[in-house]
């Protein structure tokens, strides 16, 4: 695929500010361990693990993306030194339970409440993200409405167990709490968004490079948001549940 050099320099440039930001979160996020409770580290940590992860997945993008260009000419044949789509979705199999995961996490609650919720939410996020990559790989329009159809089930099941079943167990949350959660739920539905669209734009789009563009910076701009601002979000809720419990505003 031929991309001018305005489109190359963009997409190389939403890379780099990808691998940049999840680097950045990692550390803050990192560094940020003794401003909240004991308790509540196991889901920075986890953040940190996300965005880690990401920031791996987002230096082979990068490579790749080079490796597979010359002269504006991008090669996407599938071939070995082809630009390699299959790393978002190892990074996506990988930090999307954990995503969920870490909401359980700071929230503390009861172990019983918590290993449900995460005996079902994992197992779905998995399954969602599993589902999607034969559409996407897939060249036939009907394999790719199939898997996108399937792909959506756990996603709905996903939303169905944040809103419902997680919404049941914030009562008991500090003030301010779980107005935050219910802002966090929000921001998974607004990103995650994202990326049925750019899965269909994929599907009803033409293979031109200006859609090869928007699916590659929308893609990236909805992890940056899933995953940087979410963890900057559940440091924001681990520190006000810190706070409510008597921890000093010092750190």
């Amino acid at each position: 695929m031929q991309l001018d050099s305005n489109q190359w320099n963009l997409v190389y440039n939403v890379f780099s500010f990808g691998l940049v930001s999840m680097l950045a979160c990692t550390i803050y996020t990192l560094v940020s361990q003794q401003r909240v409770l004991a308790k509540y580290r196991n889901a920075l940590v986890m953040s940190s693990m996300v965005t880690f992860i990401a920031g791996y997945h987002y230096l082979r993008i990068f490579d790749s993306f080079k490796h597979a260009s010359e002269g504006g000419k991008v090669l996407l044949d599938g071939s070995q030194n082809s630009f390699n789509e299959a790393y978002r979705y190892v990074d996506w199999l990988l930090t999307v339970p954990l995503l969920l995961v870490e909401v359980i996490a700071v929230l503390a609650l009861a172990k019983e409440v918590s290993r449900s919720l995460i005996t079902r939410l994992v197992p779905a996020s998995a399954a969602m993200i599993a589902l999607g990559y034969p559409g996407e790989i897939s060249n036939d329009q009907n394999t790719q409405v199939l898997y996108g159809v399937l792909s959506t089930l756990p996603f709905l099941y996903i939303l169905y167990v944040l809103f419902v079943e997680l919404g049941k167990s914030l009562d008991r949350q500090p003030a301010g709490v779980a107005e935050t959660v219910g802002r966090l739920r929000l921001l998974l539905i607004a990103t995650w968004g994202v990326y049925p669209i750019a899965y269909i734009f994929n599907i009803v789009g033409d293979a031109s490079a200006s859609s090869f563009v928007t699916v590659q910076v929308g893609y990236t701009i909805a992890d940056v948001l899933a995953k940087c601002v979410f963890g900057l979000t559940i440091l924001k809720i681990a520190r006000m549940k810190s706070m409510a419990e008597g921890m000093k505003d010092d750190h």
